[in-house]
């Protein structure tokens, strides 16, 4: 995949698919996180004499739905780059194609949710060639779709000679992509299911010397060990490939380390209480790890200089069950800044949980997608990936 820095973008028209898919509650932005992450490959195109059709999603609406509409993100832009910005609430209409073929350089485009039509999502052939039809030149750099084959990102690079990703993807390739670690790295791990991550474990498995295993998941481990875990949250058909993971792990290198205390609920006292691994009763639910893990855990990571976290240590939602997460977030922050170290951050809930303790600033890069994000540090090609494959 070519980068858009290998594209001569001049007194062109430039079809950029951007991830705009934030939350906006009554025409009003409350996370602008992935906006602000597009603005870089926007800015490079504005400096290259270009005029810019820019093209997202938004939530999973059925048809039409005002509530799920981008036109809120026409002043945001406006704002930002104070030139004229045009918007379609028809991504395909000929009114919208009237619009981009009339476009001065220096001018953009925003068209509004392409999952207004259905054919999006079902990498429909047609309407990828109707969107076409807006650009000479199509850069992708939505990274949190490009785990997926929609039309925008897929079937669309069919209808382009000029066509590749923009600066927020190939910083994405850069961080997420066939990571090199050394005996001073460490892997966290956190959420609710193996399942969901089993492949992310496996891949750094006799790669890094420390893999922490936090969050619900963490139950899953226990019980495989024959520990009681109570009514804590486990994915009861992964016990047996949680054992794998483990003989997996020492066989090559690479240590596990579970949590040894953790917070609990009682469903029969409805109090909370920390207790160790080996104290935890039939009616208690785990929600956090404890003190004396998160002691063991920033031993660890204080002494690394290269750090992958995905997932949250609990349910960090509830101020009860947030100390575990914030804890390893703060590690992570100090050892970023005193050890010089790098550290990289999965998307989804772990970006939540940082949002909620300090800065996204406070670590060497933050990922923009969730799943896309897990599927590259799972070791995996990405959908887009194919699709380029397909079209080169």
């Amino acid at each position: 995949m070519k980068s858009i820095k290998e594209l001569d973008l001049k007194n062109k028209k430039v079809l950029l698919r951007v991830d705009f898919n934030v939350p906006i509650i009554n025409s009003i932005i409350k996370d602008d996180f992935r906006l602000k992450a597009s603005i870089p490959t926007i800015e490079y195109c504005l400096s290259h004499n270009s005029s810019i059709i820019l093209m997202s999603h938004l939530g999973r609406p059925e048809g039409f739905d005002s509530q799920l509409s981008l036109k809120p993100i026409v002043s945001y832009l406006k704002n930002i780059f104070n030139i004229k910005i045009h918007y379609s609430e028809d991504c395909i209409s000929k009114d919208s194609l009237e619009i981009s073929k009339r476009m001065l350089i220096n001018e953009i485009h925003l068209l509004d949710n392409l999952r207004f039509y259905k054919e999006e999502c079902m990498n429909d052939m047609q309407f990828a060639k109707t969107l076409s039809k807006h650009a000479d030149i199509y850069i992708c750099d939505a990274f949190g779709l490009s785990h997926r084959s929609h039309a925008s990102n897929s079937n669309i690079l069919k209808y382009f000679k000029m066509k590749g990703i923009g600066l927020l993807i190939n910083k994405e390739f850069k961080f997420l992509s066939n990571r090199t670690l050394n005996k001073h790295s460490v892997v966290i791990v956190g959420g609710a299911k193996i399942s969901t991550k089993i492949k992310m474990i496996y891949n750094f498995i006799g790669k890094t010397p420390f893999i922490l295993i936090g969050g619900a998941m963490a139950f899953t481990f226990l019980k495989s060990k024959n520990y009681n875990i109570g009514k804590s949250l486990c994915e009861n058909a992964m016990i047996d490939e949680s054992m794998k993971i483990i003989n997996a792990s020492n066989k090559h290198g690479t240590t596990i380390i579970l949590p040894n205390d953790v917070v609990c609920y009682s469903s029969n006292t409805k109090q909370l209480r920390i207790c160790s691994i080996n104290e935890i009763n039939d009616n208690d639910i785990g929600l956090d790890i404890g003190p004396e893990s998160c002691m063991k855990f920033s031993n660890i990571i204080k002494r690394s200089n290269n750090i992958i976290w995905n997932g949250p240590m609990g349910k960090f939602e509830d101020y009860n069950y947030a100390t575990g997460t914030e804890s390893i977030c703060n590690d992570i922050i100090n050892t970023t800044l005193q050890n010089d170290a790098i550290s990289i951050i999965g998307g989804g809930d772990t970006v939540n949980a940082i949002q909620k303790f300090s800065n996204l600033s406070d670590f060497t890069h933050v990922s923009t997608g969730g799943g896309a994000s897990l599927k590259l540090l799972s070791g995996e090609k990405l959908n887009i990936c194919k699709s380029w494959e397909k079209y080169e």
